[in-house]
C-alpha cells in the first residue's frame, strides 16, 4: 500500500485577475478551490495514474471537512485526524505577476501526533509512505525524522519531499528517495548547484549520508536520478509551462506509480519526469492521458 503523508494541509483558493491593482478593488477573472498539501497532490496525481493510495495528516474545521470530501468525490482514501483548529487557507492570486498568502497551520496536541505516529507503526514491509511539505510550527521539526526512524525499523520505504533540516535530518534512516530541486540540493551543502556534473556531484554525497535514492530537478535544464547502482539524466519535454503548483509532486507520484508497476529505477524515472512535465503544462494536475503523451519525449540517458 501506499500512504502520503501532509501534516499541513489547505485549501487552495485560486483567483485570477487580469490586472491586479494593490489597494483597489479588484474583481476575479475566474477562482477555484482545490485541497493542498504536496502530499494530497500526491495522492491525486497517484489515483489519476490508476495507483491507488491513502492520504494521511491533520484536518479540522469546514475547511478540513472540505478537503475530505473532496478527496472521498475523486476516489481517494484518507485517513485524517481531527484536529481543533480550522486546517488553514492559501490564498494563490494569479495577475501580470503571481503572489501567494499562506494560512498558519493549525495547532495539533501531542496525543493528536501520537495516533498519527501510531497509524505509521501499522504500515507493512514494502509499504511506502510518502512525507512531503512543511512540518507545522505546531511540531519539531525533527518529526519526519521520527517518523522516517519508525518506517526503517519496520521496513517501510519513506520518501520525503521537503528543504532544510526537515529533510537532512532523516538521511541516516535511509529513506527511500528524496527528491530537491537543484536549489535545495546547493543549501544542503552551503553551496550553488547550478549545472548536471555539480548535481550529480552533491546527489552522490547524499547516497554517503544514507540515502538510497536521489531525483534531482533542475527546472528546464531536465533532471537527474542517482543511486548506488548508476546515475542517469533525463530532458524536460518542450511546452508552454502554464502551472508550477504540483510538478514537482507530480514527478514523486509518476515515479511512485512506475517503480511499482515495472520494478524498474529507470523506467520509473522516465515516468517521473514526464508526469511532472505533465503537470507543468497544465492548468491543474495533469492527466493519466497527458502523461502518456509526453513519456516519448523524456529520454533517459546514463551519466558516465
Amino acid at each position: 500500500m501506499i500512504y502520503t503523508c501532509t501534516l499541513n494541509p489547505s485549501i487552495d483558493y485560486v483567483v485570477k485577475v487580469n490586472d491586479f491593482k494593490e489597494g483597489h478593488l479588484n474583481r476575479t477573472d475566474s477562482a477555484s478551490v482545490f485541497p493542498g498539501g504536496k502530499g494530497i497532490n500526491v495522492s491525486r496525481v497517484l489515483k489519476r495514474l490508476g495507483t491507488e493510495s491513502t492520504a494521511l495528516g491533520f484536518a479540522g474545521g469546514f475547511t478540513g471537512q472540505f478537503i475530505k470530501e473532496f478527496l472521498s468525490s475523486e476516489g481517494i482514501t484518507h485517513d485524517f485526524i481531527s484536529v481543533s483548529d480550522q486546517t488553514r487557507i492559501n490564498v494563490k492570486l494569479k495577475s501580470v505577476k503571481e503572489t501567494e498568502i499562506n494560512g498558519q497551520g493549525p495547532g495539533i496536541t501531542a496525543e493528536q501526533k501520537l495516533e498519527l505516529l501510531g497509524k505509521i507503526r501499522e504500515m507493512q514491509a514494502e509499504d511506502v509512505l510518502v512525507l512531503a511539505g512543511s512540518i507545522p510550527s505546531a511540531l519539531d521539526e525533527t518529526f519526519y525524522k521520527e517518523i522516517a526512524d519508525t518506517c526503517l525499523k519496520n521496513g517501510v520505504n519513506v520518501v520525503i519531499d521537503a528543504s532544510g533540516n526537515a529533510l537532512r535530518s532523516t538521511f541516516s534512516s535511509k529513506p527511500f528517495l528524496i527528491k530537491p530541486n537543484h536549489h535545495e540540493l546547493g543549501e544542503l551543502f552551503d553551496t550553488k548547484v547550478s549545472s548536471v556534473q555539480e548535481a550529480v556531484h552533491y546527489g552522490k554525497k547524499l547516497l554517503e549520508e544514507g540515502v538510497q535514492n536521489v531525483i534531482v530537478s533542475m527546472a528546464e535544464k531536465g533532471a537527474i536520478f542517482i543511486n548506488q547502482h548508476g546515475a542517469f539524466f533525463a530532458n524536460v519535454p518542450s511546452g508552454e509551462v502554464k502551472n508550477s503548483v504540483g510538478a514537482g509532486d507530480s514527478v514523486v507520484a509518476g515515479f511512485i506509480a512506475g517503480y511499482k508497476q515495472h520494478g524498474d529505477f529507470k523506467k520509473a524515472f522516465k515516468q517521473g519526469v514526464a508526469t511532472g512535465s505533465a503537470t507543468a503544462f497544465s492548468e491543474d494536475l495533469t492527466t493519466k492521458e497527458f502523461a502518456a503523451e509526453l513519456i516519448n519525449a523524456v529520454n533517459v540517458n546514463e551519466i558516465i
